[in-house]
């Protein structure tokens, strides 16, 4: 089984597609996990009265937290505590899987026995239609490669829980908490693999909190500094090789 783990901050707009979008999976043998997370807009109450008159699928579980201060950090974490499965794949609310993400992204697993795996996936604008920019991945990818690159997105990253514990998927409350959490695994030898084929579109309105170029900035730079522990010239070193791929893959 497959458990899919979802935060849900102020999510009412997107919450009935992508509940849709999860029951089109042809992979079926799975649970999902959203966690709501105090939300000011109606998500909760809306999920709750999914849940009260029957109509939510048997397989979707929501949690609720009233005081989450570690944010996308601290819900992805309960999600990932309350997983029974012998995988886990995240998924952003607002993001879309291909129908057929998660049996291509298990059988390759299965097939090539990998811990950790991650797919490609393409830019999408405020409504999730394509705009033809999309991301390709390597076939495999270490801690030393990934400190120059941000390829991986979290709505594409699968876990085999077999090889993996939960303590070391849980994310750190820092800025750019899934960047760190990849470093994290591949720094311990873990290695990533990449399945070169679209199989997310990664919505991006205008007024989303990963379009503020500078905060990404001081996020990555955070994380290299104080994260990772590396000194000036390394951090500068691979925070160019970032800056770099970050802009040739926005154009």
């Amino acid at each position: 089984m497959i458990s899919i783990v979802t935060p849900a901050y102020n999510a009412i707009e997107y919450i009935d597609d992508t509940i849709n979008m999860v029951l089109r999976q042809t992979y079926t043998d799975w649970e999902w996990i959203i966690v709501e997370d105090g939300s000011t807009d109606g998500t909760r109450q809306l999920l709750q009265r999914l849940e009260s008159s029957g109509e939510l699928d048997a397989r979707i579980h929501p949690v609720y937290l009233d005081d989450n201060k570690d944010r996308a950090a601290g819900a992805r974490n309960r999600g990932i505590d309350e997983a029974k499965g012998e995988y886990i794949a995240f998924l952003d609310v607002d993001d879309v899987w291909m129908p057929d993400k998660l049996k291509k992204q298990y059988d390759y697993m299965q097939q090539e026995d990998v811990a950790f795996s991650f797919t490609g996936y393409e830019f999408g604008d405020e409504n999730a239609i394509p705009t033809g920019r999309v991301v390709h991945v390597p076939k495999t990818l270490t801690y030393k490669q990934a400190l120059s690159r941000t390829v991986i997105f979290t709505t594409t990253v699968m876990f085999d829980m077999k090889k993996l514990d939960k303590d070391m998927i849980h994310m750190p409350c820092v800025g750019s908490e899934d960047t760190a959490t990849w470093w994290k695994i591949l720094r311990s030898g873990v290695q990533a693999y990449g399945i070169d084929e679209v199989l997310a579109i990664y919505r991006r309105p205008s007024t989303s909190l990963s379009s503020n170029k500078m905060l990404a900035i001081k996020r990555i730079w955070n994380l290299y500094r104080n994260v990772e522990g590396l000194g000036i010239l390394k951090s500068s070193f691979y925070f160019c090789g970032w800056a770099y791929r970050a802009t040739v893959r926005r154009l």
